[in-house]
């Protein structure tokens, strides 16, 4: 025969920061098969209990989900905030997936076709309508996508299928072509004028 305290000793389970015994009847926290006095299971980081709060596991120390976001987690580079999911790598940097936008429309980027000027991301259209050459014939951004060629004369540039007469509007492509003035011709329209 024990006494109640005798028994408490012998047989309940044992703090594993304190090592005293947890009295039987009192808040205890478990985790592992390990037990902890619901004031001894703190935060590695804060110091604080961490209670009935999620809490997160490493290497053998617990941090409250604030501490560890803080202490392990990629920043954001636009918000500055913990990245806990996914997310994605730019330049080196971490970006949440929804922070991670085109710096003229504000588009989301992640998953998309983008491109960059001076280290700064760009959405296909906006990098088009800002720094891409621009068609005589038809005043639309000439990009590279999809292989598409154009022509180029004189500092001026047009699409293949823009680059035709201006007074025929026969292809010149792979043609001979007069200037006059602004204007394309082909050979034809041009020694009629």
């Amino acid at each position: 025969m024990l006494c109640t305290e005798c028994y408490s000793h012998e047989y309940s389970s044992k703090c594993n920061t304190c090592k005293k015994t947890i009295i039987p009847g009192s808040r205890k926290m478990e985790y592992k098969g390990n037990s902890w006095h619901e004031t001894c299971f703190l935060c590695q980081r804060c110091q604080q209990p961490i209670g009935t709060k999620s809490f997160i596991p490493k290497d053998n120390n617990y941090f409250c989900v604030p501490c560890f976001e803080k202490q392990f987690a990629y920043q954001c580079c636009a918000c500055k905030k913990a990245i806990t999911t996914g997310g994605v790598t730019y330049h080196d940097k971490p970006w949440h997936r929804e922070c991670f936008t085109c710096i003229g429309c504000k588009r989301q980027l992640a998953g998309q076709r983008f491109t960059s000027r001076e280290n700064y991301p760009y959405c296909l259209d906006c990098f088009s309508n800002l720094y891409a050459k621009k068609c005589v014939g038809c005043t639309k951004p000439i990009t590279s996508l999809a292989g598409a060629k154009y022509v180029s004369f004189e500092e001026r540039q047009w699409h293949s299928e823009c680059f035709t007469c201006m007074q025929c509007s026969v292809s010149l492509v792979g043609r001979g072509f007069l200037t006059q003035r602004d204007d394309i011709l082909c050979t034809d329209c041009g020694r009629e004028k």
